[in-house]
This record gives structure tokens, C-alpha cells and sequence, in this order.
């Protein structure tokens, strides 16, 4: 990494003039919320008024300027002569001509890309130091003619504002972005872009910046179809909750999957997930082969002509005649529905104007000549409308699961050929609830009723999905996002050693052909911009035995960190207390990571020390801010990142999974939350890729 060039404070005159293009922005982008405010909703009737100040309100908000930040954070000087200043958002004067250029627009790529080597018409590329809202600082890099004496050094403000501390969520990386993040954030739209990323490569922000500029290019089709983001957990979508309103976009959908599956409509309304189950029920559930499982028990409802309907045929009364369509004639219509691989739904809606279709064909035969209006009166028939109800019964998908897990002949039915034995028995219930309504349902049900109510109901699709953490995600869980959007395309981010799950992902390929996106395209990011050497070096010494198969990533920042693990005689957790109160003295925020099963007593040591926390396994209530230390159980550390974290007794952490290799996954993920420091506080012996003394050759 080369050595950071030395941020100056820049000559005053520049600096100066600088500051007025930036208070003239302020003003301009004032006087476009104004205006924007000022608009009357006149759309012609009440329904288009509303949409229109709908409308007008959320252009409004998405205008509100940030005085802790600058409007723009960079400059591109071209061989034209034209020169943009580069921001978050796109500020205009009142002759239309633009102050700021948003970061997404087309003409802003050189300010994230442009090199000596491949400058396009970029002549001189500016990056300013801001404080509390204001300029306080310059860097220009010379593309054409180098001033002399510089050189290919990295940016000090670039490095400066990469470790920053922060407090709070997460922030946009808009001026931080690198040339190979800028390259998948602006990705063709169409394409499935799967994100390998080690910490601190900031594969979360791409994924975020990518929405963001997809509802930027693609404004239109974007918004009317929609964009998910969807996370780990509650406490991780909290953490990233910001970045997308800071951008300007206040219209994506965030949700964990199993928030996703239990949103209303489709049948997932009668899911309230209210119990856990073991592990290896859960990874049974998960498994993709369940997929061919519910797609039988849903068509075994299929009835048999020639037993559900009078006389083993369709028969419709017709004046002084009966008109007779055989069971084997209604079979092969049952027959052409179910091979066409259309929704259990759709195949009912159908039905009715088959069988009339089929009478039709009698009437004609009989030397009739009916019409259309023929056909549809006969498909509306309370005749036509009864065998269709015993053909083709309607289906609650809950109560399909409940049968599936209930009634072990039925179940034998659907697997065989696909299940053993030993696994039917151990999805079947020791004692079936009475009913669907009554059942303690688990979140590996609660997909198997969402795959179940896709099979009778196609699911809605988005026009695009961010799926983070997507290594954790069963086959199941992977289908059911896949079907939000299986008429757009995704951006998909993970890492393979982060895998914490029994069920966790092996390669991308594999997650990629569940999400129904085989053919999308991987990328690696192995550049750490977050995480310090030195931690990430420590937290490297796990991956021979939780991913050998990837290399150890790579930080590029100046700064190495700083790393300490301390071994103590009798109480870690007091050690651990003492150094995390020791930390307040310091700016940013800290992370007290802990096994799940010691979140208690950790959150009672920290009351005693008097050091206020904010427990994340526990919901927010109110608006309340965050405490500035976050206690944070291990299985929820997953996505987050604080300044300094402070890792409480890893041998719990690992011993707190089913095995030693998803235990060191989860160590690994717990090591590498810090930005700026980490320390290790354990009393137990340190897991055995550890005990090398710090600072020690690999």
C-alpha cells in the first residue's frame, strides 16, 4: 500500500471559493424544496391529487439538506474545460444548470475510476476535507502533467474519512467508493451480481449504493416494481437503515427473510412463528428436495374424475338434454393444466372454461353453433362451478403443511423417492396440533408455507432484491427470496467463511442456482478498506480450518490498527467490562461481543460499572439514540461494525454452536467487526489457531 499523502489545508483563495460554490449549493437545494413544497397536488380527480402529493412529499424529503455534511465531497476538472462537483444528490441553479452532479449520474464515473493509465478526459481529480458540514481541506491529483514531486499516493482525506469514528448506522460510502466497488455498483441492471467479499471489503455498501443507483438509472421501472433489501436480522437492518434515506432514496422495502415469509397475503398470514426446533429439523426443512415435497402435497389434491363427480363424468343439464363429458375426456384436461407448470390457482381459474370448451365441443357436434358468450355462460354454470370445486378444492397453504407434518401416510406420499424413512419420522409431529390455526409454528415452516403458497399463488416479484449475508440462507430460504424476484435481477453478498448456519453455503454457484439466478456472475473483493491489518491478520489465522478454499484477504489501510488480547486470572468478564469503560474515553463507538448465553450477566456487569449499553438481542422502542457501547450477543454481530470491539472469551463463542467448524466461523465473524481496534478478553484457553502469540510468523 503506498504511503497516504499528507492532507493539507490547500491554498486559502481555493478553499475559499470552494466554501461559496458550497453555500450556493445549500441555497439551491433549498429553493428546490421550497418549490417542491410549494406545488399544488392537481391531478384532475381526488385519487390522482393524492398519488400527485404523494408524490410531491416524498421529492421534498428527498431534498433535506445535512448540515454535518458537505453537499459535494469531490471535483473532476475535464480536458473540455467543464467542471462538475460531485455529491449525494443532484442540485440545480434556476436556469437548470447543475451545481452538484449526483454521484450516480454517468459523467461522475471518472471521479471513482480515472487513473494516469486510463484517465478518459479527467485532467484533475479534487477531494475535500469536511468538518461539522464546512470544507476544511483540498487534495488535487494532477492525471495529465503530475506537479512535481507527486507521486501515486493514496489519498490522506480518502484514508481520513475511511476511519473516521462513527457512532450510530452505518454511513454512505459515496465518497469513499473504490474503482472495483464503483464497477459492480454500476452494474448492468439485468445481471445477478454475487459479491464474495471478506470483512471490511465493504460488500454490504456496494449492495446498498447499487439499489441506490439502480433507482437512479432505472427510476421509473424501479419504483413501480419495487426493491427489497434483505438482511440477517433486526439489529442489522437497523444498522443499515440510514444509508438509503441519506442517498435520497426513502421508498426500498428492508427485511429479514423470516419477516419477508410471514408478511401478509399468499396464505402467509396465518403464520405467527412461535416456537424453535433442533437443528437438524430445521436443515431437513431447508433442504431443497422439500421444494418437490409441497409441489406434490399441493397437486395431490388433484380429485379423480371418475370418483368426485356423479356418475364418474362431467354431466350439464341443458334445456331437455344432459350433455356428458367422460371422466377419461376430464382427466386429460387435469392432465394438460398440471404439465403446463402453472399455479394451482391459475389451473382452477382455468378449468371452468376448459370444461365448457369440452361441452362446447358436444354442442358442435350435435350440429349446433354456439358462440363465445355460449361458452362463458356455460364456465359460470353453478355446474361447471361445483365439479371444478371438487376437482380442484381450494387450499389454505398452512393447512397443506399441517396435513404434511400430521399425517404420516400422506407425507410417505409425497416424499417417496425423495426422503427415507429416518427423515420423514423426524419432520413428522410427536403430537399434531388439532389444526393449522393452533400450530406452534417454527421459521423453517414458515417457509415451507410461503414455498407452498407460491405453488397455489404466484408470489409478486420485484424488479431488484440486495440479499446480504446470503451464505446463511437454507435452499428453502434462497428459493422464497429468489421469488421476489424472478422477473428482475439481484445483487447477492456474503462471504464463505462467514457461514454460521448448519445449512450454510458451500460455494456461490450452489446459492446462486437456488435463488433461481444460475447464470449470475461472481465477484471477489478481497481489498480490505474497513478492518486494520492487524486485526484482520488475527481473524486470518481461522481460515485454514473454516475455508481453506479462499485466500486471506488483504487491508490497504495505512493505519495497522491496533490489536490486544489479554489473558486473565479469574473474572474475564470484570476484565472485559473494565476495558470496554476504559474505551469510553476514546472517540467512536465500541462493541462488547459475547456468547449468546452470557448476554445477561454481561448486560448486569455493565449496569454495575455504571457504562450505559444498548443490548442488541433487545427490540428499540421509541427514538431513542444508542448507547455509544452496543452489547452485542454473537449470533446477531453478523453485518455490524464499531470502531473498537472488545471479543469476550472466544471458546464460548465456540462452543456456543453445534460444531467446532461453525463455532470458528462465528469467532471469525465476532473478530472482524472492528474499524479501528480490537481486544480479546478470555480466562478459558484461546481456541488453537489463536495461541500463537501476537506478532509471531504465521
Amino acid at each position: 500500500m503506498p504511503a497516504p499523502a499528507r492532507e493539507t489545508p490547500g491554498t486559502p483563495d481555493v478553499l475559499a471559493a470552494e466554501q461559496r460554490h458550497l453555500d450556493r449549493a445549500r441555497a439551491e437545494l433549498t429553493r428546490m424544496r421550497e418549490h417542491a413544497l410549494s406545488l399544488t397536488a392537481d391531478g384532475g380527480d381526488p385519487l390522482a391529487d393524492a398519488a400527485l402529493a404523494l408524490a410531491l412529499h416524498r421529492r421534498a424529503a428527498s431534498l433535506v439538506d445535512d448540515p454535518s455534511t458537505a453537499l459535494f465531497f469531490g471535483r473532476t476538472d475535464h480536458d473540455s474545460g467543464e467542471v462538475l462537483h460531485i455529491g449525494r444528490r443532484h442540485v440545480t441553479d434556476t436556469a437548470g444548470d447543475p451545481v452538484v452532479v449526483d454521484w450516480r449520474a454517468d459523467v461522475s464515473r471518472g471521479f471513482y475510476r480515472a487513473s494516469r493509465a486510463e484517465r478518459g478526459d479527467v485532467r484533475l481529480r479534487r477531494r475535500f476535507g469536511v468538518e461539522h458540514g464546512r470544507l476544511t481541506a483540498h487534495e488535487d491529483e494532477h492525471l495529465t502533467d503530475p506537479v512535481p514531486g507527486e507521486d501515486e499516493r493514496a489519498s490522506a482525506i480518502l484514508a481520513r474519512e475511511i476511519e473516521r469514528p462513527r457512532s450510530g448506522p452505518m454511513r454512505d460510502i459515496v465518497a469513499t467508493i473504490q474503482p472495483e466497488q464503483d464497477a459492480l455498483v454500476r452494474a448492468d441492471a439485468s445481471t445477478t451480481v454475487c459479491v464474495q467479499g471478506a470483512p471490511g471489503t465493504g460488500k454490504t455498501a456496494v449492495g446498498l449504493h447499487r439499489a441506490a443507483w439502480l433507482l437512479y438509472a432505472h427510476r421509473e421501472r424501479l419504483t413501480r416494481q419495487g426493491v427489497l433489501v434483505v438482511g440477517p436480522n433486526a439489529a442489522f437492518l437497523q444498522h443499515i437503515g440510514a444509508v438509503l434515506p441519506a442517498l435520497g432514496e426513502v421508498r426500498v422495502e428492508q427485511r429479514t427473510v423470516a419477516g419477508l415469509v410471514t408478511a401478509p397475503g399468499g396464505g402467509r398470514k396465518d403464520v405467527a412463528v412461535r416456537a424453535a426446533e433442533p437443528a437438524a429439523v430445521a436443515a431437513l426443512k431447508g433442504d431443497a428436495r422439500m421444494a418437490e415435497v409441497v409441489r406434490r402435497a399441493v397437486w395431490s389434491a388433484v380429485g379423480d374424475p371418475t370418483q368426485v363427480l356423479d356418475g364418474g363424468a362431467f354431466v350439464l343439464p341443458r334445456g331437455s338434454r344432459r350433455w356428458r363429458v367422460p371422466g377419461y375426456r376430464v382427466r386429460e384436461l387435469l392432465d394438460d393444466l398440471a404439465g403446463r407448470g402453472i399455479r394451482y390457482e391459475a389451473a382452477r381459474a382455468l378449468l371452468p372454461q376448459r370444461l365448457a370448451h369440452a361441452v362446447l365441443q358436444l354442442f358442435e357436434a350435435a350440429g349446433d353453433s354456439p358462440d363465445d358468450a355460449v361458452q362463458d355462460a356455460v364456465a359460470r354454470s353453478t355446474d361447471v362451478k361445483r365439479a371444478v370445486n371438487r376437482l380442484l378444492p381450494a387450499q389454505d397453504a398452512t393447512k397443506v403443511l399441517h396435513r404434511l407434518l400430521s399425517d404420516a401416510e400422506f407425507l410417505t406420499a409425497c416424499s417417496g423417492g425423495v426422503l427415507d424413512g429416518t427423515e420423514r419420522a423426524l419432520l413428522l409431529w410427536a403430537k399434531p396440533p388439532r389444526s393449522a390455526g393452533t400450530a406452534r409454528w417454527t421459521d423453517a415452516d414458515a417457509v415451507l408455507v410461503d414455498e407452498i403458497a407460491d405453488q397455489l399463488t404466484r408470489t409478486p416479484s420485484r424488479a431488484h432484491v440486495v440479499l446480504d449475508e446470503a451464505q446463511d440462507l437454507s435452499p428453502m430460504q434462497l428459493r422464497a427470496v429468489g421469488r421476489r424476484c424472478s422477473t428482475g435481477a439481484a445483487t447477492v453478498l456474503g462471504d464463505i467463511a462467514q457461514g454460521t448456519t448448519p445449512w450454510s453455503a458451500r460455494s456461490w454457484p450452489e446459492v446462486l442456482e437456488h435463488l433461481g439466478k444460475p447464470g449470475g456472475h461472481v465477484e471477489v473483493l478481497d481489498r480490505g478498506f474497513r478492518v486494520p491489518s492487524a486485526v484482520i491478520d488475527y481473524a486470518a489465522r481461522l481460515l485454514p480450518a473454516i475455508a481453506p478454499e479462499l485466500t486471506v484477504p488483504r487491508s490497504v489501510r495505512p493505519d495497522p490498527g491496533r490489536l490486544d488480547v489479554l489473558a486473565v486470572d479469574g473474572d474475564a468478564l470484570a476484565a472485559a467490562v473494565a476495558v470496554v469503560a476504559d474505551l469510553l474515553r476514546e472517540e467512536g463507538s465500541i462493541g462488547l461481543v459475547v456468547a449468546d448465553a452470557t448476554t445477561g450477566a454481561a448486560a448486569a456487569a455493565l449496569a454495575a460499572a455504571g457504562v450505559p449499553a444498548t443490548r442488541l438481542d433487545e427490540a428499540a422502542t421509541g427514538d431513542e439514540l444508542p448507547e455509544r457501547v452496543s452489547l452485542v450477543p454473537a449470533t446477531l454481530v453478523k453485518g455490524l461494525e464499531f470502531d473498537r470491539v472488545v471479543v469476550l472469551e472466544p471458546a464460548d463463542v465456540v462452543a456456543g454452536e453445534p460444531d467446532e467448524r461453525t463455532g470458528l466461523r462465528r469467532l471469525y465473524v465476532a473478530l472482524t467487526r472492528a474499524v479501528s481496534a480490537l481486544a480479546v478478553v478470555h480466562a478459558l484457553p484461546l481456541p488453537a489457531q489463536l495461541r500463537r502469540a501476537v506478532g509471531s510468523p504465521a
